[in-house]
């Protein structure tokens, strides 16, 4: 069974930082690849960024530069930084494997207050 559970978030200023991270369990972590999602009150649900099993990263404009997005296959976490924090990146934070299982943790809230 999928576990997810998405934690660091927080009301910031904006210009300010955040450490997001994601605990998994319940498939092989190493050797899945990963992926931020975000969604904003009456907003579509947006893909923020992506890493590999291999390390390889993506990203979404709006973030790129930005947000870091990493990983710690030995305790099977994903982490997302993000600096420079604007208002319009308040919404709530998941992490999913990719391609996305249909269990999905409850998020993390970021609000960033300008």
């Amino acid at each position: 069974q999928v576990v997810l559970v998405e934690s660091g978030g927080g009301s910031v200023q904006a210009g300010g930082s955040l450490r997001l991270s994601c605990a998994a369990s319940g498939f092989p972590f190493s050797l899945s690849d990963m992926l931020w999602y975000r969604q904003a009150p009456g907003k579509q649900r947006e893909l923020v960024a992506t890493i590999t099993r291999y390390g390889s990263r993506t990203y979404t404009g709006s973030v790129e530069g930005r947000f870091t997005i990493s990983r710690d296959n030995a305790k099977n976490l994903v982490y997302l930084q993000m600096n420079s924090l604007k208002a319009e990146d308040t919404a709530l934070y998941r992490c999913n494997k990719i391609p996305p299982d249909n269990t999905w943790g409850q998020g993390t809230q970021v609000t960033v207050s300008s």
